[in-house]
């Protein structure tokens, strides 16, 4: 799958590992120049956004950026294009979580899951949306979660934020429509990062149970399959809806969730 089609530089945030940095390898594999993002320094990020490069020839690109201040995704656009060029790719995937019963979920968490999550991605669309118009294209990708679509105890606001980008998603879809710009969300279950994997440890202490026991029976208990998804499939299903197959999927929320949200 190789992009051919205009401007080829992609930002994605929250980029620096995980699910993130899968996105920036498919669509790196795919042709497109890369601007990273996340809150490390621009050193620890340095081997990966150099092996991207090397790897699959294309240009690559870091910026640090707490996108919880209002002005951040405005300047980090505006730097993804001053360094690449004309943003042919947006995808959000920065986020965070924190997890707790609604009496006792705090104000502060509530407003920074929602600021992440929500509000950032709303800001960098709000940023690009004129630049793809004009050129008559654009893909924006929302990496929402399965709790976009379902509810699960003590995560009032990341289910919150998660179903409000759906929500943005849809709206800018249909706003966005007739300029050969599509806009959509990924909703995955619970996927294997490096972040999942050091939780599993401390989670069979905790619990007295196995770390294989951990997996099945806690971490992936809502996924019939049983078995995570991989940054590797998120990152081909960014690719896909990023590629000219793709034109005619808009306002779109994909699980990839192992048949979580069918149940």
């Amino acid at each position: 799958m190789t992009n051919t089609q205009g401007p080829n530089a992609a930002l994605v945030t929250g980029s620096s590992s995980g699910i993130g940095l899968g996105i920036a390898e498919a669509l790196a594999a795919a042709g497109y120049d890369v601007m990273l993002n996340g809150i490390e320094s621009g050193d620890d990020v340095a081997a990966e956004r150099d092996r991207l490069a090397e790897t699959h020839g294309v240009r690559t690109a870091y910026a640090r950026a707490d996108l919880t201040d209002p002005r951040a995704a405005g300047d980090l656009v505006g730097e993804a294009e001053d360094r690449l060029g004309p943003l042919a790719v947006l995808v959000n995937n920065a986020g965070v979580q924190h997890v707790a019963p609604i009496t006792e979920f705090p104000d502060d968490k509530w407003e920074l899951i929602l600021s992440l999550n929500l509000s950032a991605a709303f800001r960098a669309i709000r940023e690009v949306v004129p630049g793809m118009t004009a050129r008559g294209h654009g893909r924006i990708v929302n990496i929402a979660s399965a709790h976009g679509l379902v509810a699960s105890p003590g995560k009032a606001a990341y289910v919150a934020a998660k179903h409000g980008l759906l929500g943005l998603t849809k709206t800018v879809a249909l706003e966005t429509a007739e300029h050969g710009i599509t806009v959509n969300a990924i909703c995955p279950g619970y996927v294997w990062t490096p972040l999942v994997e050091a939780q599993i440890p401390d989670t069979a202490k905790a619990r007295g149970i196995s770390e294989e026991e951990v997996k099945r029976d806690v971490l992936l208990a809502a996924q019939p399959t049983r078995e995570f998804a991989t940054t590797a499939q998120i990152g081909a299903l960014a690719a896909f809806l990023c590629s000219k197959a793709a034109a005619q999927i808009t306002g779109a929320a994909l699980p990839v969730d192992g048949g979580w949200t069918a149940q």
